[in-house]
């Protein structure tokens, strides 16, 4: 086989590696959707008559069961490897997802909400390990951010999917077609997705290792210096506790708490907040795709923008614009607020990718995946948060314009914590 061939051959077969991964997180899209757009369908069902309270009780049960899926099954991840890990974690969302749409009465309803987000929870920091060791650029931002743009693209897919389903076919046709891709996805992973040759060495198959990297055209990483940090897979957790680790885990757990803060708030309440400005939007539905748009094409820019400087440097530019461009949105204004509206999820939502990259890059290959998992576990509480904030701040009656500085205050705080951080590898 000529060199030629051979380069064309590793080509091929690695082109395989991100389009599946960011399958896997457009689940992780659809989630963040779904329930919101079933749910004036849910409070008109007859047979359920589910109050607000209980509605909201469900979203927070998923989303605990996401925190929870992405603590565990992000750890484990580095013990059973990345391959297995994400099967194991898109089948099991898949199938509760199904039985979701068969649930017979609320209880099982939520239940099954929950024990999804579990499976969901761990698909993230996964799929983000493997796309960081199989891309060019190992650590780089671009593979992160590339890969984060199914996130919204399942978003606003969606949102979009629910204008066609819900009134011919009803609530549960959602859950449905969000179980489905399930059908392809875990046929192509079984057959094309190669296990992490980082966690193999861990493991100490080296010669498994070492095929794996020739096939894909990767260089294996070199054995730790003497005076660098050790640390071990068989216990991953205790790694990001050791001193080498404890400052960076601290804050960029404190980071990922107001990045998903963030995220989740602003889906959730900045629509209702800016009506209550006086702004005419239109369909809540438009504006979300606005601000999803913005978020794709902030990730594609921040990407790159991280592999020239660095992520850590990055992240502090996007959540410090994060925060300005937040602020600015309780300026009234006559005229160009859908471009304010696209410019804050530029920011708001690349912020927080840009911190699972750095993430990605200070971290050994033993433990990367645990740190990963972690950092999107203590983000997903931020996550539950995020609705919390925006619903006291209404329910108050300072949502204009103090819920702008709030969230805007939430940006800030993200810059000042990923600042913290300091450079390990």
């Amino acid at each position: 086989m000529t060199t030629s061939e051979r380069s064309a051959m590793r080509s091929s077969t690695a082109l395989w590696v991100a389009p599946l991964c960011w399958v896997a997180v457009l689940l992780d899209g659809f989630d963040l959707v779904v329930l919101g757009a079933v749910i004036p369908s849910l409070r008109d069902d007859a047979d359920w008559s589910l109050s607000t309270g209980t509605i909201t009780f469900i979203s927070t049960f998923g989303l605990v069961g996401m925190t929870i899926g992405a603590l565990v099954i992000g750890t484990l991840t580095d013990v059973i490897g990345r391959r297995r890990a994400l099967l194991y974690a898109v089948a099991a969302f898949s199938l509760l997802t199904l039985l979701c749409a068969v649930a017979p009465n609320p209880f099982f309803f939520g239940l099954f909400r929950f024990l999804a987000g579990v499976g969901l929870g761990g698909a993230l920091p996964t799929a983000l390990a493997l796309v960081n060791e199989f891309s060019k650029k190992q650590g780089g931002g671009s593979a992160s951010t590339l890969l984060m743009t199914g996130y919204h693209v399942g978003a606003v897919a969606t949102a979009a999917l629910a204008i066609v389903l819900i009134e011919p076919f009803g609530w549960r046709s959602m859950f449905v077609a969000g179980a489905l891709p399930a059908i392809v996805l875990i046929p192509l992973m079984l057959r094309y997705l190669p296990e992490s040759p980082s966690y193999l060495l861990a493991q100490g198959k080296r010669s498994e290792a070492e095929a794996i990297a020739k096939q894909y055209g990767l260089e294996l990483e070199p054995a730790p210096a003497a005076d660098a940090p050790v640390a071990s897979a068989a216990n991953p957790v205790r790694a990001l506790f050791s001193r080498p680790f404890l400052r960076n885990s601290i804050a960029i757990w404190v980071t990922s708490f107001m990045g998903l803060l963030l995220v989740y708030g602003l889906n959730t309440w900045l629509p209702t907040i800016m009506r209550e400005a006086g702004y005419n939007l239109g369909a809540s539905l438009t504006f979300l795709l606005i601000l999803n748009a913005g978020a794709v094409v902030g990730l594609l820019i921040a990407g790159g923008v991280a592999n020239r400087i660095g992520p850590r440097p990055a992240a502090i530019i996007w959540f410090a614009g994060a925060a300005v461009f937040l602020a600015l949105l309780s300026v009234k204004v006559s005229f160009g607020i859908y471009v304010l509206v696209f410019l804050a999820g530029c920011f708001v939502f690349s912020a927080q990718v840009l911190v699972y990259a750095f993430t990605s890059a200070n971290h050994p290959p033993q433990i990367r995946a645990t740190a990963l998992g972690w950092s999107a576990g203590v983000g997903r509480v931020g996550a539950i948060c995020g609705p919390i904030l925006g619903g006291v701040m209404l329910g108050a009656g300072y949502a204009v314009p103090w819920g702008f500085y709030a969230f805007a205050l939430v940006g800030l705080l993200g810059a000042i914590a990923v600042a913290t951080t300091r450079t390990v590898r």
